[in-house]
């Protein structure tokens, strides 16, 4: 947006920290192709933008990662990214399928063979029989956070700190007046809860231990590696492993519909099942030491009933707010893409085109990619 010459203001009630961490800076952020092991995006529609959204964003971190400088201070790196199957990729449809779609999207470094599973030192007890792998975007969240928000404020985006409650359609007149704005967007994440009117929009809860991998106590993990939920015989409690940056490696996950208390431990039931299952999975972990400053990360995935909404307001003729939400476990796989729909959304709105839901939009092309930040 504001490489495209548009003033901009955020609102928010909170801004990226190291203390008090946003959503997305607890995030996994490993892009993957949807639909996602640690995601629950099966509508069609979602699934049908969805695939392009990721697409973009891949390009755009592959190019930040790309320019050595750029990625250390974005903390974005292209890594190898395994995926681990029970049985042959080709005897599961749905997986044979996705396989197609990925070697054919443009991804870097794809490989198929069950050879990953000793080369990553995966314990085949676990039930992995099959594999691939691709190079994907890897991002240290929090400094990622730090550099967007400093990206964008050197862009000359306006900063107000405030919390909204209201449903957007109810205020868009005093909050367009009051801030000068032209069009609204909505990138609230759970509180569209409210801000959308939105009834659907629900967390699911998760929870990421964080340990040193530095190749001292068990090998260096210098791969994500992840395994299919019905390998992992549950699709809320799957195996999930990210060197976050050269020190820390994310064991995961959980997947907790409608909790939305973050009131997780080490100790809670769940977590420890989620580490027994990660060291039976990839056995040098046993021995794997915690990072004494921040053990365990948990946080509410955004998720919506149907599908991710990047769509204009339906239920108000003539309303100028555009909404960006529901992302759940692939905000930072979708984020460019969403961006980059929004920005045509913003144009049309101004442009008076009338507003279409967004199936009516599959299949559609998009234009220039712009760098921008959510609320």
């Amino acid at each position: 947006m504001l490489d495209r010459g548009y003033h901009v203001t955020i609102v928010s009630k909170a801004w990226v920290s190291d203390e008090e961490r946003l959503t997305s800076q607890i995030a996994g952020a490993l892009w993957e192709y949807p639909p996602a092991v640690c995601g629950q995006h099966t509508d069609a529609i979602s699934l049908a933008h969805s695939k392009r959204w990721c697409m973009t964003a891949y390009h755009i971190w592959d190019a930040i990662a790309s320019i050595p400088s750029v990625s250390r201070e974005s903390g974005v790196r292209m890594m190898p990214s395994d995926f681990f199957f029970p049985c042959k990729i080709e005897e599961d449809p749905r997986q044979a399928s996705k396989m197609a779609e990925i070697m054919a999207s443009g991804v870097r470094g794809f490989y198929r063979g069950s050879d990953i599973i000793d080369d990553r030192g995966v314990d085949p007890s676990y039930g992995a029989v099959d594999a691939y792998e691709l190079m994907a975007p890897v991002i240290d969240t929090d400094r990622a956070m730090h550099w967007l928000t400093s990206l964008v404020e050197s862009k000359g985006a306006r900063f107000v700190t405030e919390t909204i409650r209201e449903d957007l359609i109810t205020v868009e007149d005093s909050l367009r007046a009051r801030f000068n704005a032209d069009v609204i967007v909505n990138c609230t994440g759970l509180q569209s809860l409210s801000l959308a009117g939105d009834s659907t929009v629900y967390p699911i809860r998760g929870g990421l231990i964080r340990v040193i991998n530095d190749g001292t106590v068990f090998p260096k993990v210098n791969a994500a590696l992840t395994i299919t939920a019905d390998a992992a015989h549950s699709s809320n409690e799957i195996v999930f492993l990210v060197p976050r940056n050269d020190n820390i490696l994310l064991i995961g996950g959980i997947t907790e519909p409608h909790k939305w208390d973050l009131d997780l431990t080490l100790e809670t039931p769940i977590i420890r099942r989620m580490r027994e299952r990660c060291e039976k999975f990839l056995p040098g972990l046993k021995d794997a030491q915690l990072d004494a400053d921040y053990p365990l990360a948990q946080g509410l995935r955004p998720f919506r009933g149907s599908n991710v909404r990047v769509e204009r307001e339906l239920r108000r003729s003539g309303s100028r707010i555009v909404h960006s939400y529901g992302h759940g476990g692939a905000g930072w796989s979708l984020s460019f893409g969403c961006a980059q729909d929004v920005v045509t959304l913003v144009d049309e709105t101004l442009s008076s085109v009338p507003a279409k839901p967004m199936s009516s939009r599959i299949g559609s092309g998009r234009g220039r990619v712009e760098i921008t930040a959510s609320l």
